[in-house]
């Protein structure tokens, strides 16, 4: 883990083009993008990408940044080599393109990003080995049973984010039904004017206002790893 004489390592530099500082390599039947820390540890962390895929710079530039905290950091491929989703692909077709890709991860701690936090929120109810989860901006919505959470989760959710907004009830019904059902640690937090994905934001994509939210996401959810993992 990081010392207190050295902080979260934030950012690693404009990522445009960012390739990252790990390596791919196969995991039994799966190909993974994995960072490792600097020193020995026997804790590693699932990354789950979002729609976007695990080659995603954004994406990969997250599990570095878990990396950094003292984690093997490991993104598999989740889509199982089939074609991520594009900008250029029509929502409309959204549903049939999410039925036809995995879900599903068996290691220390799981964090996962949109697509990969609904993921992690379904990881969490299913799999008591795993030590913890951190949803970003990803619930379940259509299961009965979707509050029965068996290991501590953290779910982060931005103000304005369009999918999931707290306005609606969707946040709302959350607390709620946590409170009422939950036999775990649970924590839901709520950044003041982010959108869907904030917390992956390239540095040359934030604006000033929202960077110190940006960051204390980030800082908030490799607290929460620390405590569980």
């Amino acid at each position: 883990m990081t010392s207190d004489a050295q902080p979260f390592l934030y950012d690693i530099g404009k990522r445009t083009d960012y390739v990252g500082l790990g390596h791919e390599e196969q995991v039994e039947h799966i190909k993974a993008y994995v960072c490792k820390p600097s020193s020995v540890t026997d804790k590693a962390v699932i990354v789950i990408h979002d729609i976007y895929g695990w080659q995603f710079p954004d994406i990969r530039y997250i599990t570095d940044l878990v990396a950094a905290e003292g984690y093997v950091a490991i993104c598999p491929d989740f889509f199982l080599g089939k074609k991520p989703w594009t900008s250029a692909d029509h929502w409309a077709e959204f549903r049939d393109w999410l039925k036809d890709r995995a879900c599903s991860a068996k290691k220390i701690g799981v964090i996962g990003f949109s697509w990969g936090g609904m993921a992690v929120h379904h990881l969490m109810l299913k799999n008591p080995e795993l030590k913890t989860g951190v949803s970003l901006y990803g619930i379940i919505r259509d299961s009965d049973d979707r509050y029965n959470l068996l290991n501590p989760t953290f779910f982060i959710f931005g103000e304005k984010d369009h999918t999931i907004s707290y306005d609606q009830v969707s946040i709302i019904l959350l607390e709620k039904k946590l409170k009422q059902y939950c036999q775990v640690e649970y924590r839901i937090k709520v950044y003041p004017g982010q959108i869907h994905g904030f917390a992956e934001l390239k540095p040359d994509d934030m604006k000033p206002r929202d960077k110190p939210y940006i960051e204390e996401a980030r800082k908030d959810m490799m607290n929460w790893l620390k405590t569980y993992v």
